[in-house]
């Protein structure tokens, strides 16, 4: 196949998404027996930009609002739009590689976020604990776990892309392999993505660093809301990010409704509850408490143990995979005569066995001399156990991560990790690892098992989309270390720049799975009083929960995560569902629905790409707020009802406009 018949391709085959037949086979777009542009500098310098981009902005995202936007669709956007503009003969293979290196930046972020910064919480709740945290154990942690998860995923990409084609329904890789194939329209569809993301980024900016309006809607700017709080612990908050509103329209008003179920839960009833009757251990009424220290003091802790419990169901779930593929894995790595004599075809070829067991080999010594000479002062039989536990849980999790993203697309990470940081914890603590030490250790140890399966999860979509296409996996698997490698450069800048720049207390950073790790590993390393039951409680509801079919891990985040956090994520789910359910016609509602997809990626990416320009504004000491006159009358707080108001007048607008026929 030449490159301008490759252009001329409209779709994917018919049976790219059903399981195959008896006898049947998939044939790529991109034929097997053909060779295409994959590696070039213009895969290279793409994939790393908007590696760095994507990671500066879902790490400011993830820290300042507790939402990780998946970038494998803006990525993918953007190597459509400018491979169009440049008019790249061989846009398709190219762009593959492209989408699979920048995607490094969102799962690197999620690994690194979810554990790490409860180092610097840990330090600034506890100012005489000698906490020392710095660039290298962040960098290092995310590249080690970024690596094993890739070296663990290699052999299982047989048995998740091949073997079960039909069978999993691969969400995100489904519209990220959409918009590759689709690239004749690459050039609109960046256009837009501009536009909506200068909107977002714009709105953001003068909300943040501006402070023209208020960034939390919420029932106290009322003295009738202020009464409310005090007397029936009932508050409502709602944060006026473009970033949240853009994810909530991803995420669809299904998750996102069960999230603010869980939310609901914890602020409008438990809250109010223990408001009226509750009393602390230490014997004080609850009655005299705000109902945000209630919230953040209990309840949160019933959502951290609910998670837990979703991570250890998932494991109990995904077992027979594990045993299955581990199965799949071990046979293929056996070489015979007969095997090496026949040819492997491009699209089957990956990584060779031998160099992942040179890979784990070269991540355990590099592990070694960091635990030993990083300033971790860890002893011999200590930096053995502790590699022994990253290596098992990384192992363990792999699996269940990859099924969990070509399942739902969502990845229960922070539930497995928190898992782990209880079980290393223990188990360091065995060893001799406590106090100060320990803590940081285990957070470690705990940030390079979550890089792992963050990395295992969205690696997966990255190779389904290749197999849906047609590109070479191992050079894809190649290229994925290099996105690793930029990803945990940036994320570890722009984590000590955000956390220095903000820090963890009352109006600064708020990121939730970071602050529930502190608060699980803080007791279990010092001693202290750990709230056990209440994550029974929590572990018991989201068992219940799984047993009525209701997603046990989105109903807790939403009971953990703050409820200023989660509404907005319930309008752009309502914006969605509305969007695509107005018209009769079905070919109507996908395509205002594939536009509103796009507008809402655009926001999200804007938006949180800002959040880093404000955050460096005020690292360096530059202040644009407005005057404190300005910020406590009640036109600023109006005024955000207002412009949030506008935002989603125009999400839903720019939506509805949309026909098939401009599609």
């Amino acid at each position: 196949m030449s490159a301008s018949e490759e252009e001329k391709i409209k779709g994917l085959p018919d049976n790219a998404y059903t399981e195959l037949k008896e006898g049947e086979h998939y044939k790529p777009i991109l034929l097997s027996d053909k060779k295409y542009p994959e590696i070039n500098g213009w895969t290279v310098f793409w994939g790393i930009i908007t590696a760095i981009i994507f990671s500066a902005a879902t790490a400011y995202s993830g820290l300042r609002f507790g939402q990780v936007f998946e970038a494998a669709i803006p990525i993918a956007i953007i190597a459509v739009g400018v491979s169009t503009l440049a008019k790249r003969k061989s846009a398709l293979s190219e762009n593959v590689i492209i989408q699979s290196i920048g995607a490094s930046s969102g799962v690197i972020v999620a690994g690194a976020i979810f554990t790490l910064p409860a180092i610097y919480i840990l330090k600034e709740t506890n100012p005489d604990m000698h906490i020392e945290v710095n660039f290298m154990q962040i960098f290092l942690a995310s590249l080690f776990g970024g690596f094993l998860g890739i070296l663990f995923l290699i052999p299982f990409r047989k048995y998740f892309v091949s073997d079960m084609h039909g069978k999993y329904p691969f969400p995100e890789a489904t519209a990220t392999t959409e918009i590759l194939v689709s690239g004749a329209k690459g050039g609109n569809q960046a256009k837009l993505l501009l536009i909506s993301g200068l909107i977002g980024g714009v709105y953001d900016f003068c909300m943040t660093s501006f402070q023209l309006w208020a960034e939390n809607i919420s029932t106290r700017m009322a003295d009738f809301g202020t009464k409310l709080a005090s007397d029936f612990k009932f508050v409502f908050h709602m944060n006026a990010s473009s970033i949240l509103l853009g994810t909530g329209f991803l995420i669809g008003l299904k998750y996102a409704g069960i999230i603010c179920a869980g939310s609901f839960l914890a602020w409008w009833f438990i809250v109010p509850l223990l408001g009226q009757y509750g009393v602390t251990p230490d014997g004080i009424l609850m009655s005299s408490m705000e109902p945000e220290i209630i919230f953040s003091s209990f309840v949160r802790y019933i959502g951290i143990g609910g998670i837990a419990m979703a991570g250890i169901i998932g494991v109990i779930k995904s077992s027979g995979v594990i045993k299955t593929s581990f199965g799949m894995a071990f046979k293929s790595s056996k070489d015979t005569p007969e095997t090496s004599a026949h040819k492997v075809l491009r699209t089957q070829k990956d990584i060779s066995m031998k160099i992942i067991l040179f890979g784990f080999l070269a991540v355990a010594i590099l592990m070694l001399v960091f635990f030993l000479f990083g300033g971790m002062q860890m002893n011999i039989l200590q930096v053995i156990v502790g590699i022994l536990v990253v290596f098992i849980f990384a192992f363990l999790f792999t699996t269940v991560a990859a099924t969990a993203i070509a399942t739902v697309g969502t990845n229960p990470v922070s539930g497995m990790t928190m898992m782990t940081l209880i079980l290393s914890s223990f188990i360091l603590s065995a060893v001799g690892l406590q106090g100060a030490t320990g803590i940081v250790t285990a957070l470690v140890v705990g940030g390079i098992v979550c890089s792992a399966l963050a990395m295992a999860g969205g690696f997966i979509t990255d190779l389904k989309i290749g197999y849906w296409i047609g590109s070479s996996p191992f050079k894809q698997q190649s290229l994925k270390f290099v996105g690793t490698l930029v990803s945990a450069l940036t994320v570890g800048a722009v984590i000590m720049i955000l956390s220095e720049t903000y820090g963890y207390g009352e109006g600064g950073l708020v990121a939730p799975q970071a602050n529930a790790m502190a608060a699980i590993i803080e007791p279990l390393m010092f001693g202290g009083n750990t709230p056990w039951l209440l994550y029974i409680i929590g572990a018991i509801l989201a068992i219940l929960l799984d047993r009525i079919g209701i997603p046990a891990l989105a109903f807790s985040l939403g009971m953990f995560i703050p409820l200023a956090l989660n509404i907005p994520l319930l309008v752009g789910g309502f914006i969605a569902w509305l969007i695509s359910s107005r018209s009769k016609d079905s070919a109507t509602n996908k395509a205002r629905k594939d536009k509103g997809t796009l507008i809402a990626s655009g926001l999200m990416a804007g938006g949180a790409i800002m959040g880093v320009v404000s955050a460096l504004l005020k690292y360096i000491g530059i202040e644009l707020g407005m005057p404190d006159s300005y910020i406590e009358s009640s036109f600023f707080h109006i005024a955000a009802i207002v412009m949030f108001v506008l935002l989603c007048v125009y999400l839903i607008g720019s939506s509805l406009k949309t026909k098939p026929s401009t599609e």
